[in-house]
């Protein structure tokens, strides 16, 4: 690895975790050489793009359990984590914002394009009426985290539906605050920013990633778990990182290992259907959310939270290069493990 002190995407870490957690979050990752190989005074969007990645799996790290167990055990074996990508779900509703919020996936493709990401690849989920989108990013979309971020559609439920999403969604604030909006400009612009500039932006952009709107009333919460486990997941955890993945090279061998060691790992691998992308995950650990009664008086429920995933990606046909897509059915798959009562 780079000397923590010069790599652009070290110091930006280092800067938001401080030295030693951020040196201890950046020794368990498997970081391409050509992503520690930026130094100086301003700041490419690569190096951005990884060190966001870097600072939202910390944020898997101190928030899932059975994640930073399962990150701990393969240090022990001298292994470190492959980021491929991590998910996000938003709500999109027929007309209009979500809150403040920018509709559906806009509220991240504004972060994500002026970074280096490109939209890749669309995939209609319509068993849990809502659609993916796959970034990738165009400078090393092999190493750059990707993102799958999924919309769920709320003018396909009915009206009780939508008049609980709009009770828990329209309280949405937006977090990018004007100035990190300048900087991402820059990024689009230019490609790159002052390292100032870009270390100053970089924990709104994290921020972005959590939950924007109030705490959801029970009763609406309540309306959308009936018609939808992952509109309900949405309302207690929001726009939050809802995975992460390691990339290994043999995920049913890895899931075969983690069973039999008691880890709450998927009965199941999904295979894609041109059967080169391979997934499983653990099962999501429970949380505690903060709920409003109905007298507004603040209460708690235990609810899915977020979790870690596992993917092998084979060779394109004819080429060393990976299979970076994604696949519907493995997706629909993967959405249920967040579905644990």
């Amino acid at each position: 690895m780079q000397d923590l002190h010069t790599s652009t995407v070290s110091r930006l870490v280092l800067a938001q975790l401080g030295d030693a957690r951020g040196a201890v979050t950046l020794a368990a990752l498997d970081l391409a050489p050509e992503l520690l190989a930026d130094e100086g005074e301003r700041v490419s969007r690569a190096s951005m793009a990884t060190a966001l990645g870097v600072l939202l799996f910390r944020t898997i790290l101190d928030s899932v359990p059975s994640a930073a167990d399962y990150v701990a055990g393969r240090l022990a074996e001298d292994r470190r984590i492959t980021l491929d990508h991590g998910a996000l779900r938003t709500i999109l509703f027929a007309e209009g914002t979500t809150g403040a919020l920018p509709g559906g996936q806009q509220a991240f493709a504004r972060i994500l394009a002026p970074l280096g990401y490109v939209e890749a690849g669309l995939y209609p989920l319509p068993r849990l009426k809502m659609t993916g989108h796959a970034w990738c990013h165009a400078d090393h979309p092999e190493a750059v985290v990707q993102y799958f971020v999924s919309e769920l559609h709320v003018d396909q439920f009915d009206e009780a539906f939508a008049a609980a999403a709009h009770g828990v969604f329209d309280s949405a604030r937006d977090p990018i605050t004007p100035v990190a909006q300048v900087v991402l400009d820059r990024f689009a612009e230019q490609g790159s920013a002052p390292y100032a500039e870009a270390e100053a932006a970089l924990p709104v952009l994290v921020a972005a990633f959590d939950r924007q709107h109030e705490p959801p009333a029970l009763a609406d919460y309540e309306t959308l778990l009936a018609q939808s486990k992952e509109a309900a997941w949405i309302a207690t955890e929001g726009n939050a990182f809802n995975h992460a993945t390691d990339r290994v090279e043999d995920v049913g061998a890895l899931a075969d290992a983690l069973r039999a060691a008691g880890k709450p790992i998927k009965d199941s691998v999904e295979h894609s259907a041109s059967g080169r992308v391979h997934q499983t995950a653990f099962r999501a650990d429970m949380v505690e959310r903060p709920f409003r009664d109905a007298h507004g008086k603040a209460i708690s429920r235990s609810v899915p939270g977020s979790f870690f995933e596992f993917i092998t990606r084979d060779p394109l046909p004819g080429s060393n290069a990976l299979d970076l897509g994604f696949d519907s059915s493995n997706a629909t798959g993967i959405f249920a493990m967040t579905r644990s009562a």
